[in-house]
């Protein structure tokens, strides 16, 4: 019975990845045929979000999103444009190839125009976020935490230095505070209705759904950002795996979720949101596999923080060199952010979070010793293929933590 079960999920598991691959071609052809639009002429226009200004000492950067695209270009210093404006464009289209295009490429700007435009549900609730707040760097702190509106480069910095930007970047944990405050708003509405008119359905399930649902359009209000997409589908197949009864927490179900990603949004392969957010989850499937009967607790939620940390360093510290003894508190801070987060979302919701800028602003204003320390190219794959052998081998699970040991005492000594 069981060998029958084992062949029918590898037949569906086939037919499923075949399906993935369909929508892939599609998905790459439909990128392809927007990329054709943009580089059939030598000037481009269209309008644009602004998403972000990056300033520099001679000009400033902008990363601006069109409907098919995002893309960087330059602008004078004086140039009154702030984010989430809307502009009207013309860029410059030669010389971008494919993979530029799927990347976010950089053009010049031939002119823009700023334009007027109505506010959206978006655009209210940044309005209610600044309400709360005097401090414009806490304003944009919330508008990250709470609608994936980028970082000013100043104030990403302070979260690299103290080693909790992945705190900032709305993946599974705000994910799972958001369908926790969903489920129970609905659950005694529902409870109501359910007992009177349709007791013969399973009501945790149709919740699950309901909050699906509302995530769903939490996902689209955010604009789709990577890390938090990653965890929607993982949520989605966990909800449709548990009706099916089928185990919830594997590195294939993980592997899956990629791939419905990449078949849909073929461009986020390019992402290192995304790949910080699924090698994330990555090590937090590894240590339940290996820590998950660890009799103590509260210990084993210490040293799930400590290790998580521990083991994603060498990922992060291959694309980011910066390092600073205050990123040794990042586990700590991280068991703090399961209170302040929810607190803060209570807050905002009933205009009272200007109690906590005080405290927010001595966090901000903090002053770093700042060093670089990074991993070569050949120890980066090592470690990582020394992660996915642990998967299946306890001695490579020994010699990745091994590696992880060493590499941490080398980045802080």
């Amino acid at each position: 019975m069981i060998i029958l079960i084992k062949k029918l999920i590898s037949q569906l598991s086939s037919k499923f990845i075949a399906v993935l691959f369909m929508i892939f071609i599609i998905s790459m052809s439909i990128e392809y045929s927007k990329y054709q639009e943009l580089v059939y002429e030598e000037v481009y226009e269209t309008q644009v979000l602004v998403i972000n200004i990056y300033e520099k000492q001679k000009y400033d950067v902008l990363k601006l999103s069109s409907k098919s695209f995002d893309f960087f270009t330059k602008v004078d210093k004086n140039h009154g444009i702030h984010k989430r404006d809307l502009l009207s464009i013309a860029i410059q289209s030669t010389k971008i190839d494919f993979i530029e295009y799927l990347k976010g490429f950089f053009t010049n700007t031939i002119y823009f125009d700023i334009l007027k435009r109505e506010k959206n549900f978006k655009d209210k609730i940044v309005e209610k976020i600044r309400i709360n707040h005097k401090d414009k760097q806490i304003s944009e702190v919330f508008e990250a935490l709470f609608l994936a509106i980028p970082l000013s480069k100043e104030t990403r910095k302070v979260f690299t230095n103290y080693g909790i930007s992945h705190l900032v970047a709305l993946s599974g944990f705000h994910l799972a505070v958001l369908s926790f405050l969903i489920y129970w708003i609905f659950y005694f509405p529902y409870s109501f209705f359910h007992t009177r008119y349709f007791p013969f359905r399973n009501k945790k399930y149709d919740l699950l759904l309901i909050t699906l649902f509302f995530l769903f359009s939490y996902l689209l209000l955010t604009n789709i950002v990577a890390s938090l997409l990653r965890a929607f589908v993982m949520l989605f197949l966990g909800i449709f795996l548990l009706r099916s009864n089928i185990k919830l927490i594997t590195f294939t179900n993980l592997l899956f979720a990629f791939l419905i990603i990449i078949a849909i949004f073929p461009k986020y392969i390019f992402s290192l949101s995304l790949w910080f957010s699924m090698f994330g989850v990555f090590y937090i499937f590894l240590f339940i596999k290996y820590f998950k009967d660890f009799k103590y607790k509260v210990i084993q939620l210490l040293l799930f923080n400590f290790w998580i940390y521990l083991a994603m360093n060498p990922i992060v510290h291959y694309f980011f060199k910066t390092t600073t003894y205050e990123q040794l508190y990042s586990p700590f801070m991280t068991i703090v952010f399961t209170i302040f987060y929810p607190l803060e979302l209570f807050a905002h919701i009933f205009d009272f979070a200007i109690i906590f800028d005080s405290y927010l602003l001595s966090f901000l204003a903090y002053d770093f010793y700042t060093f670089e320390v990074g991993i070569s190219f050949e120890l980066f794959i090592l470690y990582v293929l020394l992660s996915f052998l642990s998967i299946f081998n306890k001695k490579a699970f020994i010699s990745l933590n091994i590696f992880m040991f060493v590499y941490n005492i080398y980045l802080f000594v």
